[in-house]
């Protein structure tokens, strides 16, 4: 482990302006409301090769929340014990088996019986400590007053359940997020129309955060794809990824910007529940602006309760893979301004969904490079496109204006690698 004092240096994020302008030194959007961004400048540098560098260099010696840069050079696992070895589904719960634990629910799925197999009872058990082992070695909390920031273009975090808990003022950068495969999915026979796997982890997870800036990351499922996983229920694959990137529980002044994500079923999704307005009314502040959003099938993002401005994204796929982008759930405000939406063989319909929600606007997006109308079609779901605020009432930023313009800026300056800067 190496470490020094040093000052931050090159976090500097692009916003589309003219050639001439330099970059900006700090977050665009709601992350820069209030104190603003600055993550752990200013204080101590670390560089991590290793899981156990990587909790330790979290962990501050001691000091948690003291400034720091973290600087995460190439794969870390987060399935690496502290003594190097490989970590997997029976070093969590000897004995576990996903068919035996399917069977128990009998062939269609509807209904566990701890007697319809004489190992049933222990294979729920299995499910459930190996569920809370996995977690524990997995899980990895990021404190308050620090920058997580990838070295070059090939630092990633590989199977790390990456978390904020009440943190505030956090920087996460220049990073591959693989998102955690969970060894210990759960069927629930009663969730949806035929049942439905829920798995437990995020590749990030925000909760309770304010001031956090995610910046020129890739989110993704990597090498695990859900459609190579197991054969399921009903035909289908077993799903063993939650979401890429939750945001949650009065979270506040968030931005995400200059990121990938691909190649997932639910990507984003901002709020708690549809019950927890206690928690999320008038919090959940959030700028998704020049994102590149690649065969994502829903939730980018779908929304409960937040102020959210989507500026200048790019979402790419086929139309018989995507549910919707834009999901507009309870109490929510989206402001959705000069978004780029190609899905092959589809309609403007794709882009936005109601969940509950009333209140969508739109100004400028496009679909297939034609103006998409969107307010046409929120309307047309029974919203109305007055949401209550405007973000250039809010903070400064300058959106651009053509799709060639946001198609060419996404796809040459997101994810890791491509930011101005970085170390």
């Amino acid at each position: 482990m190496r470490r020094a004092a040093a000052l931050l240096v090159g976090l500097c994020l692009l916003w589309p302006a003219p050639a001439s302008a330099a970059p900006a030194r700090e977050p665009v959007g709601w992350a820069a409301a209030g104190p603003g961004t600055t993550g752990g400048a200013g204080g101590t540098t670390w560089t991590v090769r290793t899981r156990a560098e990587l909790k330790e260099a979290l962990a501050g010696d001691g000091d948690p929340t003291a400034p720091k840069v973290i600087r995460v050079v190439g794969a870390i696992d987060g399935h690496e014990a502290d003594d190097g070895s490989p970590l997997g589904e029976q070093d969590y719960a000897p004995g576990y088996d996903l068919g035996k634990y399917m069977s128990c629910f009998g062939a269609d799925g509807a209904v566990w019986s701890d007697t319809r197999h004489d190992y049933c009872k222990r294979q729920r058990r299995l499910r459930q400590t190996g569920s809370a082992n996995e977690k524990a070695q997995i899980q990895l909390t990021v404190p308050s007053n620090t920058t997580l920031v990838g070295v070059g273009d090939d630092a990633r975090l590989l199977g790390v359940f990456l978390t904020v808990n009440t943190g505030t003022n956090i920087i996460v950068r220049n990073l591959h997020l693989e998102a955690p495969v969970d060894h210990f999915t759960t069927w629930s026979p009663g969730d949806g129309t035929h049942g439905s796997w829920n798995a437990r982890f995020d590749a990030l997870t925000v909760i309770t955060g304010r001031n956090i800036w995610i910046d020129h990351c890739t989110f993704t499922d990597g090498r695990f794809p859900d459609r190579e996983a197991p054969a399921g229920f009903h035909g289908e694959r077993v799903g063993r990824h939650d979401g890429l990137l939750d945001i949650e529980d009065g979270s506040d002044f968030v931005t995400v910007s200059d990121s990938r994500f691909d190649d997932h079923d639910k990507a984003i999704l901002i709020g708690s529940g549809d019950g927890r307005g206690d928690r999320d009314r008038g919090h959940l502040k959030v700028t998704l602006a020049r994102n590149l959003f690649t065969d994502i099938a829903q939730r980018a993002p779908r929304v409960r309760f937040g102020q959210v401005h989507v500026v200048n994204n790019v979402h790419l796929g086929r139309a018989a893979g995507t549910v919707y982008a834009l999901g507009v759930g309870v109490e929510s405000s989206i402001f959705s301004e000069r978004n780029v939406f190609r899905f092959r063989q589809g309609a403007p319909t794709l882009a936005v969904a109601d969940y509950g929600g009333d209140h969508f606007h739109d100004t400028g997006s496009w679909f297939d490079g034609r103006p998409a109308h969107l307010n046409k079609v929120a309307t047309g779901l029974g919203l109305t496109t007055d949401v209550g605020w405007n973000p250039a009432e809010v903070y400064d930023y300058r959106a651009l204006t053509s799709p060639a313009a946001v198609e060419r800026y996404v796809l040459h300056h997101a994810g890791p690698g491509r930011a101005h800067g970085h170390p």
